[in-house]
C-alpha cells in the first residue's frame, strides 16, 4: 500500500491492544498496523530495527514506565499516549505537545488524534526525562548548557550566560547578557520544554526571556506589558507580553 499509515502500538493487555487495533481499522483505510508489542524490552528490540509513521503508547507497561524505551534507542516519530493516568499526569504531557488518548479510548477521541497527527505531519520533539520526571514528583533536569558550531568551530555556552532566546527571520538565536548573539537548532516550544520555568519566561511567539534580562516594564495596551531588555532588542516592540501571557506572566514574576 503506497500511502497507507503505518503504526506500532505498544499496550501490554493483550485485549486492550486489540481493541485499539480494532478501532484504528474501523477509523481509517489506510492504516497499517506493523506490530503490537507488550513490553519495553521487545519495543527496544523491535524498533532498533524497524520505523513506523506513528506510535500508540500506554505508560504502564508490565516491566517498567515505557519513557524507558527512549533511554536505549532514539525514536523522532509523533506518538499519542494511551493512559488510565489522572488529570495530573495528562497535563504534563500537554504541555510537551504530546496527543493522548484516556483509557477506555472512545472512537470519537481516537478520530481526533488521528486529524491532529496528520495535521502536524512531522515528528514533534518529546522531552521524555522531564515529563517523567513530572509523573514520578521529581524535578526534571533542566537544560544546563548549549553546544553551537559556528563553521568549524563549537562554543559552549552556559544557561547562566543567556539573557533571552528570539526568533529572527524564521531562525532562532541565543543573545547572551554580554550581548553576543548565537544562532541555535531548537524550536521555542523544545526550549520551553528543556528549560527551568523558574527563571525563563515566553512572553510571545518571538522571545523567550530570563527573569534577570528585564530591566524595566510598563503597562502597555490591552493589559499587555512592554518590557525593556538587557541587552537590548533589536525592536522594542518585539518584547511585549503577548494578551493571552499577561496574566500569567504577571503570576511568575510576583512567585
Amino acid at each position: 500500500m503506497v500511502n497507507s499509515l503505518t503504526v506500532l502500538i505498544i499496550e501490554d493487555e493483550q485485549i486492550a491492544a486489540e481493541k485499539l487495533e480494532s478501532l484504528l481499522l474501523e477509523t481509517a483505510s489506510d492504516i497499517r498496523i506493523m506490530a503490537k508489542l507488550g513490553s519495553i524490552k521487545e519495543s527496544v528490540r523491535w524498533l532498533e530495527q524497524n520505523r513506523v509513521d506513528l506510535i500508540f503508547l500506554d505508560i504502564q507497561l508490565s516491566d517498567g514506565i515505557s519513557f524507558s524505551i527512549f533511554d536505549w534507542v532514539e525514536v523522532s516519530t509523533p506518538i499519542i499516549f494511551t493512559t488510565a493516568y489522572d488529570q495530573y499526569a495528562i497535563r504534563a504531557f500537554q504541555l510537551n505537545s504530546i496527543s493522548y488518548l484516556l483509557k477506555p479510548i472512545r472512537k470519537t477521541d481516537l478520530i481526533q488524534s488521528l486529524q491532529k497527527y496528520r495535521d502536524m505531519k512531522s515528528a514533534l520533539g518529546i522531552d521524555f526525562d522531564s515529563l517523567l520526571a513530572q509523573m514520578q514528583g521529581r524535578q526534571p533536569d533542566y537544560k544546563k548548557r548549549f553546544l553551537i558550531q559556528i563553521g568549524e568551530k563549537i562554543k559552549k555556552v552556559d544557561v547562566e550566560e543567556v539573557a533571552y532566546f528570539f526568533v529572527l527571520d524564521k531562525s532562532i538565536f541565543i543573545r547572551t547578557h554580554d550581548g553576543s548573539r548565537f544562532p541555535l537548532e531548537y524550536s521555542l516550544d523544545k526550549l520551553e520544554a528543556l528549560l527551568d520555568p523558574t527563571y525563563f519566561f515566553r512572553i510571545n511567539r518571538k522571545y523567550l526571556v530570563h527573569m534577570d534580562a528585564i530591566s524595566s516594564m510598563v503597562a502597555y495596551s490591552r493589559g499587555r506589558v512592554k518590557l525593556e531588555l538587557n541587552p537590548k532588542t533589536e525592536d522594542p516592540f518585539d518584547a511585549i507580553v503577548s494578551i493571552d501571557r499577561s496574566a500569567d506572566f504577571k503570576k511568575w514574576l510576583n512567585s
